[in-house]
């Protein structure tokens, strides 16, 4: 079974910096991308960042300087580094999965998922 676990959240002032960390456990000959999600109470979830197989990245423009995804694909994981943090990035932040390839169909275990989220808060 596929399992995303995010750490790293928690409460910080304006200005200061977080990293998240997403564990990606029970994938099986299967290569795939990595992103990170944010959904503010009341507000629809949005895309932040994400970082694909070939180790190509991207931003949301509203992250675009501040934020640095990296991926350590030994360990199975995305870090998710936020620096000058502000109110506006109050929110859940989930890691996601998106396969891309699968090696040994008949032995893989591959399928696209969702982590459960790690809280963050921002005040000013």
């Amino acid at each position: 079974q596929v399992q995303l676990v995010e750490s790293g959240g928690g409460s910080v002032q304006a200005g200061g910096s977080l990293r998240l960390s997403c564990v990606v456990y029970g994938y099986k000959y299967c290569t795939y991308d990595m992103s990170w999600y944010r959904q503010a109470p009341g507000k629809a979830r949005e895309f932040v960042s994400s970082s694909d197989t070939d180790g190509r990245t991207s931003y949301a423009d509203s992250v675009k300087g501040r934020f640095t995804i990296s991926r350590d694909k030994a360990k199975n994981t995305v870090y998710l580094q936020m620096n000058s943090l502000n109110p506006e990035d109050t929110a859940m932040y989930y890691c996601k999965t998106d396969v891309r390839k699968i090696e040994r169909p008949h032995e893989s275990i591959c399928y696209n998922s969702w982590g459960r989220g790690t809280q963050v808060n921002v005040s000013s």
